[in-house]
């Protein structure tokens, strides 16, 4: 049984979960799935093509699935899903992919605070937060675990990986690896994101060796070629260690704050 206000429209075609809460002055589109146990509060919309989990609760005037902010997009059908257990907040707005039956993809046990915006085939993973007036551009991933912290703006088409700390006010225009923070702009490497690695059972000698990698990268004055070179030789071989050279190989090199001469 769900509770649906008679002040919300809910097309006839949408597939509304077992207790489910919409609050008034809600729009609920066509070809909308929402999964039990969410709330719907006033004034949002959610727009044709969203696949909502369970568990959701969705604040005061967000738009979900919204239609891509893209010249290509020339109204093919397309997708926004979203997971479980998110917590999307006021005025939050979320694009759908510009590409026939792709999708905008939003994981599990994140907080996607007021105001911010995440463009269209952008992926978030799990247990992310990000922050208020966070701007994520199109073709977008944000690895698990990651914190964008308030009015952070992410350019098209860069890469995140997990366990990263963007402080607030980053302008974002490259790849930044896994398990670093990054301050200032122009934007650049400030350490490694110890204090939540710690919050997620990682253990001392692991963010030791994460530590080792990143003097190599980004504190020895070297080109980043060289850098996974001493990284593979020097740094004791781990999940960790191994991540970030996958991270930055798959990546071409191309990491955030490196000057063009230590590619």
């Amino acid at each position: 049984m769900s509770n649906i206000s008679n002040l919300s429209f809910v097309h006839p075609n949408a597939k509304i979960g077992s207790n489910v809460t919409i609050d008034p002055f809600v729009y609920i589109d066509d070809d909308v799935e929402i999964g039990d146990n969410c709330h719907i509060m006033s004034h949002t919309s959610i727009i044709s093509g969203t696949r909502l989990g369970k568990n959701n609760t969705i604040y005061h005037g967000a738009i979900i699935g919204a239609d891509p902010q893209d010249f290509r997009w020339k109204g093919e059908k397309t997708y926004c899903t979203i997971g479980e257990n998110n917590h999307i907040y006021q005025q939050v707005i979320i694009n759908r992919s510009i590409c026939e039956g792709e999708s905008t993809v939003i994981g599990s046990n994140s907080y996607i605070m007021a105001q911010s915006h995440i463009g269209h085939d952008t992926r978030i993973g799990d247990k992310c937060v990000i922050g208020n007036a966070v701007k994520i551009a199109g073709n977008c991933r944000v690895d698990n675990c990651s914190i964008l912290s308030s009015m952070a703006l992410v350019h098209e088409k860069c890469h995140i990986g997990e366990w990263v700390l963007i402080k607030g006010g980053c302008r974002v225009n490259s790849n930044i690896p896994p398990y670093v923070i990054m301050a200032h702009n122009p934007i650049s490497y400030f350490g490694v994101n110890a204090f939540i690695l710690r919050k997620g059972n990682k253990d001392e000698e692991s963010i030791d060796e994460i530590a080792k990698c990143y003097r190599h990268i980004y504190q020895c004055n070297t080109s980043i070629f060289n850098a996974l070179l001493r990284i593979e030789a020097d740094v004791k071989q781990c999940p960790e260690r191994d991540a970030i050279v996958k991270f930055v190989k798959d990546h071409d090199y191309k990491i955030a704050s490196l000057p063009l001469e230590m590619i």
